[in-house]
């Protein structure tokens, strides 16, 4: 017979390694690209010589690259895995000409965002300038953005589930007063509520200033929350008819995706808002 001592042993090592494997990528940051065997190694409390193992296969699956000196930096692998989201994400897919048309309506200096949440983050997964010169916005693709400011991440936060707010709120309630969203349980879920039963969000210079922000949530077929469709406009184009007119259209385009996205067999795939919320260590 099978030792399943000895079996269950090896699954676990196998699923350690493959946890640090992880958490050696997650080291790689726009604020911190390059790391040095040394520097993992430290910052992880694991050997050297592991370290070196685990830089030896991340190098060789393309996930991580060796620069000058003695640093790595993330490698090619990414890259393509990145252009096979852009060409198969069914949201993505779904939302390209929902946006191109909004952009349209929504006229000079506007931007157009579909974000999705990751963790206890959301994350700009797509974005199409509008015409006419306009700053940049902050929500750019890939970049983790808070949870409780902003309309793109508010009408977000509004639809999660009863138990992962009240997590949210034990775990943040300073930070979530300090965003004007209640000092307490109460007025937090009161204010949530009011968001859902609106059915858009609409914030004024909460990320960017000068930038009037109008999102509506994007659901999967289970009608959990994935993330946001939205639009960013100049505060000077933005008066309050322009901000009415929109408020629907985006909230049609929402549900525009979630058709297009939930007809075919791509949206059966788990859905990211089903990760627990907790900070990425």
């Amino acid at each position: 017979m099978p030792d399943r001592r000895a079996a269950s042993t090896s699954t676990s090592r196998t699923h350690g390694s493959g946890d640090r494997l992880l958490a050696v990528l997650a080291l790689f940051t726009a604020e911190a690209a390059q790391w040095t065997v040394d520097g993992v190694a430290e910052e992880l409390g694991v050997s050297v010589p592991t370290t070196y193992r685990y830089f030896k296969k991340l190098t060789k699956a393309g996930l991580i690259s060796p620069v000058s000196g003695a640093g790595y930096t993330l490698g090619p692998a990414i890259i393509q895995m990145d252009r096979q989201i852009q060409i198969s994400d069914p949201m993505l897919n779904a939302a390209r000409g929902v946006m191109i048309s909004l952009a349209r309506e929504a006229g000079d200096g506007a931007t157009i965002l579909l974000c999705r949440l990751f963790h206890d983050r959301v994350m700009c997964v797509h974005q199409i300038m509008g015409r006419g010169p306009q700053a940049p916005v902050s929500y750019e693709r890939g970049r983790l953005m808070p949870l409780l400011r902003g309309a793109t991440s508010k009408i977000i936060l509004a639809h999660l589930r009863s138990r992962t707010l009240k997590a949210l709120f034990a775990r943040e309630a300073a930070e979530i007063a300090a965003a004007g969203l209640g000092a307490s349980w109460e007025e937090f879920r009161r204010g949530l509520a009011a968001i859902r039963r609106a059915g858009v969000c609409v914030s004024h210079g909460e990320i960017d200033a000068g930038r009037v922000g109008i999102a509506a949530p994007v659901f999967d077929r289970e009608r959990t929350v994935l993330g946001s469709l939205s639009v960013a406009l100049g505060e000077a184009h933005a008066d309050a008819s322009l901000v009415r007119r929109l408020a629907p259209l985006t909230t049609k385009g929402a549900r525009e995706i979630e058709r297009t996205m939930n007809s075919g067999s791509a949206s059966t795939q788990p859905s990211p808002a089903r990760v627990k919320l907790a900070r990425p260590r």
